[in-house]
C-alpha cells in the first residue's frame, strides 16, 4: 500500500529539491564552490557554501535561469546507499561534508542524491521522482548572507543562499506581497524612522541607544509593570550588575552558560574574575536567605526591573528583539508545593493581564520546553527529578488548560518551562515570557524554610517574567500599531500647530493646561506653513494635533485632528482634556 503524504510533507519535500536543484546550478556556474547543508524552510529553503567569490544580488537571475534550465530537462533524482569509505572517497576534499560523514553513528546507513549523472549531495531525502515536478513551482532567490559552519562563530564563515520557494506564482505573489507590507511595519525600519532608536558600529552590535522617544515609552511600560506587580504582591529589589564566579558556580550558570556571559577577567591569571550577570536569580535569593525563614512567610515574590547582558552570536542579533543588553521585568517566587498550583495561575494571570492590555495577546501561542534526556550534561539534575519537576507542571498546565505545543530540549538547565512566543512580522518566532519551575536551585543555595512539623524544607522556586524583555515588547508594539501607539503609550500624544505666529501665545496657554492635567504635548511654532507642519505630525504618527488660528483665538476653542482622518472645530478644551484623560486612563487600544 503505497504511503499517503499529508501537504506539508509534500511542500517540503519541493522545497529541500528546488535546493538541490539550487547546489546543482551554482556549481555549474562556480565549480570551485564546496556545498555544506541546504534544508528547507518555513518559506523556502536555503543552501550555505564555501566560495571565495562573493555571490551579488545582481548574480541572482543567472541562477535561476540555470536552475530552470536543470528543471526544465527533467532529471531524475536516484538515491543511493554507500559505505562510509565510499561516501568520504566522494565528498574527498570537501572538509565540511567529510565532517558530516565521520559523526554520522555507525549503524545509520549512509545515502546519497544524484541530480542527473553529473550532480550528487550527501542527503537523507526525501525527494521528488524528477524536476518535472518541480515545473509548476515558483521560487525566487531573495539573498545571501553570512553565516558560520554549524552555527559556531568559531567555525569558518561560508554564504547562505536563501530563495523563496511555493507551489505556485500565486501563492509566491502573495507572499511576498505580504513581506512588503511586513517591511513597512518592521521595527527596524519603523523604530529608526519614528526616532525611538539607534544603533551606532564603534558602540556595538546588539548594544541599541534609546533615543528620547523610544525611552519614553520605555519608561511608560516600566512605570505600569512595577505598579501592577506590586499590587499583585511583588516586592521590588535591586541587585548588582555583576558578581564574581563563585555566585555562577554555585547556580550552575558556570558550567551551564558560560559562553552566553561576558566575562570579565582570566581564571588562569587573575584572583577575581567577575561577569555581568545574564539573569537575576542567584542575586534575588540573597534576598530569601537574608534572614530565617518560616512557612508563614511564604509565598515570597520578589522582582526587578533586571539590566542583563547575553553574549549573543553576531549572526543572531536583529534590531531590538534580539541584543547583547536588555532590560527585563524578571521576578522570582519561592513557595511550598500546596501553594504552587495557585501561584503559577497568578504568574500566567499577570503575563496574560499585561499582553491583552498592550494589544499582543492575540498574536501569541505557547510552548511547553522540557528537557532532552539524551543530552544529559545540557541540565543539573536527576532524571527522577526532571520527571517529578515535568509532571508537576504538566499537571498545572492541563489543569488550566493551557493549549500548548512540546518543545524537547528548550528547557533552562534547571527546569521546566512555559514559554509565551510571539512572531514578528517575518514570522520568526521569538520568545516574549517566560514562567519556570525551578525544583533544584534552592537547595543549592541552602534556602530553606520551617515547615509547620518544625522540619527544614526547600521551597519550590518560580522564574517569571511579566511583560519579557522591554527592548522586545516595544519591538513588537512598533509592529503591532506599524509605530502608531495607542494614546496611553505614545511619547507625544498631542501636538499644537498654530497658523500664524499670532496664534503662539494661545498655543502656550493650551500646552500649559495640557501638561498640568499630565499629557505629553508639544507646540510647533516654526515658521513653516500649516500643511507642512500637519504633514510631519502624520509622518510621525502622532495621535492628536490641535491647530489653532484667529477663529479659534476668538472663540476660545481649538479645531483637533485624530487618526484615522478624524476632524473636528470649535471644540472646547476642556472636554478634549476630559477625552484625553478618559482614554488613557481605561488604556484604550
Amino acid at each position: 500500500m503505497e504511503k499517503k503524504i499529508d501537504k506539508n510533507e509534500k511542500i517540503k519535500i519541493m522545497r529541500h529539491s528546488l535546493a538541490h536543484v539550487l547546489a546543482k546550478a551554482i556549481m555549474s556556474l562556480y565549480p570551485k564552490t564546496k556545498l555544506t547543508i541546504g534544508p528547507a524552510i518555513d518559506d523556502g529553503f536555503y543552501y550555505d557554501i564555501d566560495l571565495e567569490q562573493s555571490i551579488l544580488p545582481e548574480d541572482f537571475l543567472a541562477i535561476e535561469k540555470k536552475m530552470k534550465e536543470i528543471i526544465n530537462k527533467g532529471e531524475e533524482f536516484k538515491r543511493q546507499v554507500v559505505s562510509r569509505e565510499e561516501a568520504l572517497k566522494i565528498f574527498k576534499g570537501n572538509e565540511f561534508k567529510e565532517e558530516l560523514i565521520r559523526e554520522l553513528p555507525e549503524d545509520e546507513e549512509i545515502s546519497l542524491y544524484y541530480l542527473g549523472d553529473d550532480f550528487v549531495d550527501l542527503c537523507r531525502g526525501p525527494h521528488v521522482n524528477t524536476t518535472r515536478e518541480l515545473q509548476n513551482t515558483a521560487y525566487k532567490i531573495h539573498a545571501v548572507n553570512g553565516a558560520y559552519w554549524r552555527g559556531n562563530e568559531k567555525n569558518k564563515m561560508l554564504q547562505r543562499v536563501y530563495a523563496y520557494a511555493f507551489a505556485d506564482k500565486k501563492q509566491l505573489a502573495e507572499y511576498i506581497a505580504m513581506l512588503e507590507e511586513a517591511r513597512k511595519r518592521d521595527h527596524n525600519k519603523l523604530g529608526r524612522e519614528l526616532e525611538l532608536f539607534t544603533t551606532v558600529d564603534y558602540i556595538g552590535q546588539g548594544l541599541p541607544i534609546m533615543l528620547p522617544k523610544g525611552t519614553k515609552v520605555l519608561q511608560i511600560l516600566q512605570r505600569f509593570v512595577e505598579d501592577e506587580e506590586e499590587k499583585r504582591g511583588w516586592q521590588l529589589t535591586k541587585t548588582p550588575f555583576m558578581a564574581k564566579s563563585d555566585l555562577y558556580k554555585i547556580s550552575g550558570h558556570w558550567d551551564h552558560y558560560k559562553d552566553g556571559m561576558f566575562v570579565i577577567g582570566d581564571e588562569n591569571r587573575d584572583k577575581e574574575v567577575l561577569a555581568l550577570r545574564p539573569m537575576t536569580c542567584p542575586f534575588q535569593y540573597q534576598c530569601y536567605l537574608n534572614k530565617g525563614r518560616s512557612y508563614k512567610d511564604l509565598p515570597l515574590r520578589y522582582n526587578e526591573t533586571s539590566t542583563l547582558f547575553r553574549k549573543e552570536a553576531s549572526g543572531e542579533m536583529h534590531g531590538l528583539i534580539r541584543v547583547r543588553q536588555f532590560t527585563l521585568s524578571e521576578g522570582h517566587l519561592m513557595c511550598t508545593p500546596e501553594q504552587l498550583e495557585d501561584e503559577f495561575k497568578g504568574c500566567l494571570e499577570l503575563a496574560i493581564y499585561m499582553l491583552k492590555t498592550l494589544g499582543l495577546y492575540d498574536d501569541v501561542s505557547y510552548r511547553f520546553s522540557q528537557w532532552d534526556p539524551s543530552n544529559r550534561e545540557k541540565y543539573i539534575g536527576t532524571k527522577e527529578q526532571w520527571d517529578e519537576a515535568q509532571s508537576t507542571m504538566q499537571r498545572i498546565l492541563d489543569h488550566l488548560e493551557i493549549p500548548y505545543v512540546v518543545g524537547i530540549g528548550e528547557a533552562a538547565f534547571y527546569g521546566p518551562k512555559l514559554d509565551i512566543q510571539i512572531k514578528n512580522v517575518f514570522g520568526k518566532e521569538d520568545t516574549l515570557i517566560t514562567i519556570q519551575v525551578d525544583q533544584m536551585l534552592a537547595e543549592k543555595f541552602g534556602m530553606y524554610y520551617t515547615d509547620k512539623d518544625g522540619q527544614k524544607k526547600v521551597p519550590i522556586i518560580i522564574h517569571r517574567s511579566s511583560v519579557g524583555c522591554y527592548e522586545r515588547t516595544l519591538a513588537y508594539l512598533i509592529e503591532k500599531f506599524a509605530g502608531a501607539f495607542p494614546l496611553w503609550l505614545a511619547p507625544e500624544q498631542v501636538r499644537i500647530l498654530p497658523i500664524t505666529d499670532r496664534a503662539n501665545d494661545y498655543a502656550n496657554e493650551i500646552l500649559d493646561v495640557l501638561k498640568q492635567n499630565g499629557i505629553r504635548a508639544t507646540v510647533d511654532n516654526r515658521n513653516e506653513k500649516i500643511g507642512y507642519k500637519i504633514r510631519e505630525a502624520v509622518s510621525f504618527k502622532l495621535p492628536y494635533q490641535i491647530i489653532v488660528g484667529d477663529e479659534e483665538i476668538a472663540n476660545k476653542t481649538i479645531s483637533i485632528r485624530g487618526r484615522g482622518n478624524e476632524n473636528k472645530s470649535g471644540i472646547k478644551l476642556s472636554e478634549f482634556v476630559e477625552r484625553l484623560q478618559n482614554e488613557i486612563k481605561t488604556k484604550k487600544i
